[in-house]
């Protein structure tokens, strides 16, 4: 394999992941209970932190894994504080 071919491999994994996110969107959205969105938004983070870091490789771009290792940061604080906010209202069982 070329260099070049195996940079379109990470771009054409990147694509996919972006469909992945899509359809993980629409569990975000329709869930049917709270854990449901709550893991699909999950989900969708570190889809977001994969798909930074495809892309990095792909264009050889590395301030997108900066910006992924950000992301994947605030994505767990994020789920940390769904979570709390979740227990302390009672929507877990």
């Amino acid at each position: 394999m070329t260099p070049a071919s195996l940079e379109d491999v990470f771009l054409v994994a990147a694509g996919l992941f972006v469909v992945l996110a899509i359809a993980m969107f629409y569990r975000a959205v329709v869930g049917p209970t709270t854990q449901d969105r709550l893991l699909a938004v999950n989900v969708l983070g570190t889809n977001t932190v994969v798909i930074l870091a495809l892309l990095a490789a792909g264009l050889d771009q590395r301030w997108f894994l900066d910006v992924a290792l950000i992301y994947a940061l605030l994505n767990f604080l994020m789920s940390v504080a769904i979570s709390k906010f979740t227990v302390e209202r009672g929507g877990v069982l």
